[in-house]
């Protein structure tokens, strides 16, 4: 390929998952359904917190946020690998590859600073709560999530300008179903030592901290639980943050095994679904998380319906 060629880029080609392409209408109907879970099931649970005033507090203003998030994050990959498993088509426009690099960067940062956000409520509610009131103050909860937009528009948008100043690519066929950056970095034949150093540096700040500071905050929880004499103060503990554990499980959970576990072969597809794991299955799998297993939940829905059955 000539370098007039190499620099000229209009637009990728996602391969997509390595799904047989007589099994793409059924596996798309699949991913269309899962999409649609995840958006109704995270609207609800927002419904929810906004409309009981029950849920006012400060672990459901960080949930509310959280759903959203998982909205967007799924909004990211979702509708674009969809439609190019019913349109057989597989092509991104630049412009478009830039826009996913920069809204994947920002929304899977700022998932990682909600789930922070998160854990420190639950230490303090569990470690303190004789001064629970006091330090998760309202402006408390609004500057931890102004702090969490900020820093990961931050570091989504340097990533992309670094990434927008690459003009050479050995090949425009992305084997992914998304415009993945790493996969991005791979392609290219321009020097990116300065997109890896950065991705390595700011990964630790915002991936690597942040999961840091969780498993700080649980240590602190769990030796406050054991404790505690009573079983019944034990179970009452372990409610308290039993939904927020499974969803920091499953979130890291899928980066360990993405980026820190060693692959032999198959390496793309792999990565593709890992990475299908917390871009699709684990925003929709939040809400189920946070309704089964969390008594709030399920009775905020049920004086809502109570509530609409009896107006009518």
């Amino acid at each position: 390929m000539s370098r007039d060629n190499e620099s000229t880029v209009s637009e990728f080609i996602l391969l997509g998952l390595p799904i047989q392409a007589e099994d793409q209408g059924l596996y798309s109907a699949l991913f269309l359904a899962m999409y649609l879970t995840t958006i109704l099931g995270n609207l609800l649970i927002t419904l929810l917190i906004r409309l009981d005033s029950h849920l006012h507090t400060p672990m459901y203003f960080f949930l509310s946020h959280l759903a959203f998030t998982d909205i967007s994050f799924s909004s990211v990959s979702s509708p674009k690998m969809v439609m190019n498993m019913l349109t057989h088509s597989q092509s991104i426009s630049y412009g478009g590859c830039v826009s996913q690099v920069y809204f994947f960067s920002l929304f899977a940062v700022l998932e990682s600073f909600l789930l922070t956000s998160m854990a420190y409520d639950r230490y303090v509610a569990i470690c303190h709560p004789l001064h629970y009131s006091q330090i998760m103050s309202e402006n408390l909860c609004v500057l931890l999530v102004v702090v969490s937009w900020a820093l990961s528009s931050a570091n989504a948008l340097v990533h992309t300008l670094l990434f927008a100043r690459l003009s050479h690519f050995r090949n425009h066929t992305i084997p992914h179903y998304f415009c993945d950056l790493s996969t991005l970095l791979k392609l290219s034949s321009s020097d990116t030592t300065t997109n890896e150093l950065v991705i390595l540096v700011l990964g630790n700040v915002v991936i690597s901290l942040p999961f840091i500071c969780i498993l700080v905050s649980y240590g602190h929880i769990g030796v406050t639980i054991l404790k505690t004499p009573s079983i019944k103060g034990i179970c009452k503990a372990l409610s308290t943050c039993g939904s927020h554990l499974c969803v920091v499980t499953l979130y890291y959970g899928a980066i360990i095994g993405l980026y820190f576990v060693p692959s032999s072969n198959n390496t793309n597809d792999k990565d593709a679904i890992v990475a299908m794991m917390y871009t699709v299955v684990i925003p929709m799998l939040n809400p189920f998380i946070y309704s089964l297993r969390n008594r709030d939940m399920k009775g905020a829905l049920r004086n809502i319906l109570i509530r609409r059955v009896c107006s009518q």
